[in-house]
């Protein structure tokens, strides 16, 4: 048997025509994202050398692809972090404090090398699933 799959967009996310990616994907139940970065319209980051506020615009980006596919930010329930500097980790922690209530979500801290444009600090992924409610306790 074969699973529903659709693309997803949204006008609040550039997804250039040429791309060779889906910014975000649902299958059957699952959202799944592509990296998602702070890079604005105008070329430079949301949030300028600020971790904590690229990471604060990444993850809001996250939701409006979460919620365009159908769902809230109440399904994601996993994300995969990318930075540039570990040593900012607070930066992150404080980002994801501000923006999750409840159960947070599991997630993976990584750091590397670089990303694609140099003035990118944090690139996440995100996995989201229309069968889970982060904010229902069990």
């Amino acid at each position: 048997m074969i699973g529903s799959f659709r693309r997803v967009s949204t006008p609040a996310i550039a997804e250039p025509a040429a791309a060779t990616w889906s910014n975000c994907l649902v299958v059957g139940n699952e959202i799944v994202t592509s990296g998602v970065t702070a890079r604005g319209r105008d070329g430079a980051p949301i949030g300028g050398a600020s971790l904590e506020k690229q990471t604060l615009a990444v993850l809001k980006r996250v939701v409006e692809m979460v919620e365009a596919a159908g769902g809230g930010v109440q399904n994601i329930y996993k994300l995969v972090i990318y930075v540039t500097d570990i040593a900012r980790k607070d930066e992150v922690n404080r980002a994801r404090a501000a923006f999750f209530e409840g159960i947070y979500p599991c997630s993976t801290l990584l750091e590397v090398k670089g990303l694609v444009f140099p003035d990118l600090l944090v690139e996440i992924d995100a996995f989201a699933n229309f069968s889970v409610d982060r904010h229902v306790r069990h």
